[in-house]
């Protein structure tokens, strides 16, 4: 059997994840209105599994939510259940977390992560 290669171009899977993130982001970081403290209870349409509630207070229960929502959010989610000054603040240690189809999508389009993270790094 003979398999032929396709005669359009085929997409490569990052560049599709990253266009996929890139779809769900805020217009700008200030719309991430999300709180900064007590408990957040994820919805199901993001979370379908495991723990849905996270404790602001405790950083890894913060850092697992904000990968959660990250990965799994959709833009509305991203607004609703993230806080600017938290993501800016805990972007250094996140990043390297988070898959690099989200990392890409979200410093290409907001350069204050960029510049959080070389200010930790110096």
């Amino acid at each position: 059997m003979t398999v032929q290669s396709p005669s359009f171009p085929v997409p490569n899977a990052f560049e599709v994840l990253c266009a996929q993130y890139a779809q769900r982001l805020p217009a700008q970081l200030e719309d991430l209105s999300g709180p900064a403290h007590g408990t957040v209870d994820l919805p199901l349409h993001v979370v379908w599994s495991g723990r849905r509630s996270y404790g602001l207070e405790q950083p890894r229960s913060r850092m697992s939510l904000y990968r959660t929502v990250l990965a799994e959010g959709q833009r509305q989610d991203l607004v609703d259940f993230l806080n600017r000054d938290l993501l800016i603040a805990q972007w250094p240690v996140l990043r390297p977390l988070i898959s690099r189809p989200i990392r890409d999508a979200w410093e290409s389009a907001f350069t204050e992560l960029t510049t959080a993270t070389a200010v930790t790094a110096a």
